[in-house]
C-alpha cells in the first residue's frame, strides 16, 4: 500500500507541484489549502506524513506542528516544513516546534523525495511492510492476515483494530483510543463497538490458541500481548 502524504500548503501553483511530484514517484496525496483543513483531513485519515508550508492564512505550520505533537494520535507524525525562510534562527525555531525536517524554497524535487523517503525510513514502520507475533501475521501492503501460514477472512475494521494493536505490543488502549484510530474522530459510535470488534476477533482466533493475545486492562481497554 503506498504512503500517504498530506500537502498543506495555500499557494497553489506550489500545492500542485508537490502533488505532481509526489504522485509520480507513487505516493497516495491528499491536499489542504490551510491548517484548519488538514486537521479535518487528519481526523478523517492519519496520513504517514506532512509537507507543511511555514506561512499559512489562519493558523501557520508551527503552530499546526505544535498542536500536533501535543495530540496522542498525531504526536509521533513525521513532519516536515517547506518554506522560503531559511535563516538559521527559523530553523532552530521550527526544530524547538516539532518539525522533523526543513527543506527551504525553491526546493529540488530530487532532494525533496529523498529526504521525505529518508524521514519515512527513519520513523519506524514493519520491516518488509509486515507485523508478525506470536504467529499472526498481518501483511499491510496486501491486506492480508495469515496464522500460523494459513490465511484467514478478516473484515477491514477488524484488520485495522488488530493492527492498531499489533504495532504497539504490550501497550493498553482506552476505547476511545481504539475509536479514533481504527474509525476516525469524524465518525461517531459508541464506545461498546470496539468490545463487539474485539469479541470477533478473539473468535477468530480462538481456534489457533491465540485469543490469549487480546487482553482486557479492567478499567481501561485491551492491548496485545504476544504469547509463546
Amino acid at each position: 500500500m503506498p504512503k500517504s502524504i498530506l500537502v498543506v500548503e495555500d499557494e497553489q501553483e506550489i500545492r500542485e507541484l508537490l502533488v505532481f511530484t509526489l504522485l509520480r514517484d507513487g505516493y497516495e496525496v491528499v491536499e489542504a489549502e490551510t491548517a484548519e483543513v488538514a486537521l479535518e483531513k487528519i481526523d478523517n485519515s492519519l496520513p504517514d506524513l506532512i509537507l507543511v508550508d511555514w506561512m499559512l492564512p489562519g493558523m501557520d505550520g508551527i503552530d499546526l506542528a505544535k498542536r500536533l505533537r501535543r495530540d496522542e494520535l498525531t504526536a509521533d507524525l513525521p513532519i516536515v516544513m517547506l518554506t522560503a525562510r531559511g535563516e538559521e534562527a527559523d530553523k532552530l525555531q521550527s526544530f524547538a516546534g516539532g518539525i522533523d525536517d526543513y527543506i527551504t524554497k525553491p526546493f529540488s524535487p530530487r532532494e525533496l523525495l529523498a529526504r521525505l523517503k529518508a524521514l519515512l525510513r527513519r520513523s519506524g514502520g514493519p520491516k518488509n511492510n509486515l507485523i508478525e507475533a506470536s504467529g499472526i501475521c498481518l501483511d499491510l501492503n496486501s491486506y492480508r492476515i495469515t496464522i500460523n501460514g494459513n490465511e484467514i477472512q478478516i473484515s477491514p475494521t477488524e484488520y485495522k483494530l488488530l493492527e492498531v494493536l499489533m504495532r504497539n505490543p504490550d501497550r493498553a488502549f482506552e476505547r476511545s483510543q481504539l475509536l479514533d484510530r481504527v474509525w476516525g474522530r469524524q465518525v461517531f459510535v459508541e464506545e461498546r463497538t470496539v468490545d463487539v470488534h474485539m469479541l470477533r476477533l478473539r473468535k477468530i482466533l480462538k481456534p489457533y490458541g491465540l485469543d490469549a493475545t487480546l487482553q482486557t486492562v479492567r478499567g481501561i481497554g485491551y492491548r496485545f500481548t504476544s504469547v509463546s
